[in-house]
């Protein structure tokens, strides 16, 4: 039986991106990286896992809407159901939410909606609370405001540094999201 087709979105080293192809069971068919960052490590990531890569810097397109066309051709020339954001740094605009609504699902390091945005962890260390998590959710319009699916605690002990906060997330993260993803998949081929 033919698996999912799906695209990961990155924009940075790609450990999310890694775990989802490590996965030993992936529901899906990763067939392409999305990156906005040419130069980023996701990229050779993505050729050790023999993923095709499509790289556009946002700064070449005269909007977000041309720029996410682009995207929106490749996507549906190589047959893309899902998209899975992982360290995708930049906000989906109506032209991929409408295109693929409710089947964009982001990884975020903080239990939503406590700390949205960018430099989740930071804010929670500074915030000094005693538990913080990932989230993984689909996206919408806002800034990490989509309907959560799954979200795991992960505890800020007083000995933390905001470093080691972040090994820790990313453990819990790399085990998450591809879990997620799967019971995802597989409840949407039965529906």
């Amino acid at each position: 039986m033919n698996k999912v087709k799906a695209a990961v979105f990155a924009s940075g080293n790609g450990s999310n991106f890694e775990a989802i192809m490590k996965h030993e069971k992936l529901a899906c068919d990763v067939v392409l990286l999305v990156c906005d960052k040419p130069g980023a490590s996701v990229i050779e990531k993505a050729s050790s896992y023999s993923v095709q890569t499509f790289v556009l810097n946002p700064e070449d397109f005269e909007s977000k809407g041309k720029y996410e066309e682009e995207i929106l051709i490749k996507l549906e020339q190589e047959g893309v159901e899902w998209i899975f954001l992982a360290g995708y740094m930049r906000i989906a605009g109506e032209t991929l939410l409408h295109a693929y609504e409710r089947k964009i699902m982001n990884i975020h390091p903080s239990l939503l909606p406590a700390f949205p945005g960018k430099d989740a962890i930071g804010q929670a260390f500074r915030a000094g609370v005693a538990v913080t998590g990932v989230t993984v959710h689909f996206i919408d319009e806002g800034v990490d405001t989509g309907p959560i699916i799954a979200q795991e605690q992960v505890e800020i002990f007083p000995e933390d540094t905001e470093e080691l906060l972040k090994i820790r997330i990313q453990k819990v993260e790399h085990v998450l999201y591809p879990t997620v993803i799967n019971s995802i998949l597989l409840s949407d081929k039965m529906e």
